[in-house]
């Protein structure tokens, strides 16, 4: 087995020298650096990571917060992250939270005991004010979450502004009674996209029956009891906007068993542009978020932070999203082709 000695020996230069390219120390030059690493490839060496990371005080690992990573968003957020962290050499550790605060703050202490050298929040439970003290141990980055502060670094889009879009995409498609379906835990994203259905509305000059607000709806099976819920009202809803494309899928699923037709009867808006929102019949109206850019931005910004490249100030990176219009809110066509 090649040792470093041989290496060094190899390439003609001190121990000192590959060591410090081992380690990814500074003043090697770049000539000297390939070298080593020539010599390390025909040898077949191999550095000890675990060495490494000792005399580095590095675990050259990230953890990253999420609510659960069923949800095919996370899934694929998660997957572009692990794929950029390898680029620098780390892993990326899953943890997720399932919106319990306990929770959160509990994988926020392998920050705090140096068991990661960062943290990646994909989803917040807590307060900001709960989480800020964990900064003093190590850097935090916002993914897809963001808040009023400027402690921390966020990547996102603009969730208000794509709410509002959705819902006024609704109205123009002759809805006048909207529901709205959110997920279990009220954070700063929810409180967002809220506003901006609201101000949708308010600019229509439509209001908003508070009873039309459904929370806990995460998945399909959650959307089949949005639309049971639906059913009950009185009053007939015409449009829904979900945070969800499994939401979405769900009522339409629900919808299509109950001899609803969809979207004469029931506009439908998603969120994410997951797959199944081009597989159900019709296929979702919904938001895409630029998840591939999102994530590798996140991880080359915590490593950075982790390896003390980046300037001081934090960063917010807003992302364009794209509202996708397909045939469950495609209503207005289906009129004029009537009348004409």
């Amino acid at each position: 087995m090649a040792t470093i000695e041989d290496v060094a020996r190899l390439a003609g230069l001190s121990r000192t020298t590959v060591s410090r390219v081992i380690n990814d120390q500074p003043y090697v030059t770049e000539e000297k650096k390939e070298k080593i690493m020539d010599a390390m490839q025909q040898l077949g060496y191999v550095p000890n990571s675990s060495a490494r990371r000792l005399r580095s005080q590095r675990t050259e690992t990230i953890a990253v917060l999420l609510p659960r990573v069923t949800n095919p968003f996370f899934g694929h957020l998660i997957e572009s992250m692990e794929r950029k962290a390898s680029e620098y050499g780390y892993q990326v550790i899953v943890c997720q939270t399932h919106d319990k605060k306990q929770k959160e703050l509990d994988y926020l202490q392998l920050l705090k005991t140096k068991q990661v050298d960062g943290v990646v929040m994909a989803s917040l439970t807590n307060d900001w004010d709960v989480i800020e003290p964990y900064l003093e141990s190590g850097p935090i980055v916002l993914c897809n979450e963001y808040m009023d502060s400027d402690q921390v670094s966020m990547i996102h889009i603009d969730h208000r502004q794509a709410s509002y879009d959705a819902t006024a995409h609704l109205i123009e498609q002759g809805c006048t009674r909207i529901a709205y379906a959110t997920g279990a835990q009220e954070t700063h994203i929810t409180r967002q996209r809220k506003e901006g259905f609201l101000q949708a509305l308010t600019d229509f000059n439509l209001a908003f029956d508070e009873n039309l607000e459904i929370r806990n709806a995460l998945d399909v099976k959650d959307g089949q009891g949005v639309f049971s819920f639906l059913q009950e009202q009185e009053e007939k809803v015409d449009g829904i906007f979900t945070g969800s494309d499994e939401v979405a899928a769900g009522i339409i699923y629900a919808a299509s068993q109950s001899g609803f037709t969809i979207p004469e009867d029931l506009a439908i808006i998603g969120f994410d542009n997951q797959m199944i929102s081009l597989l159900m019949v019709p296929a979702i109206t919904t938001v895409r978020q630029p998840v591939e850019e999102m994530a590798m931005k996140t991880i080359q910004v915590l490593v950075e932070k982790i390896k003390k490249e980046q300037p001081e100030d934090e960063q917010q990176i807003v992302y364009n999203y794209e509202l996708i219009k397909r045939k469950s809110t495609e209503r207005m066509s289906m009129k004029e082709s009537a009348s004409s």
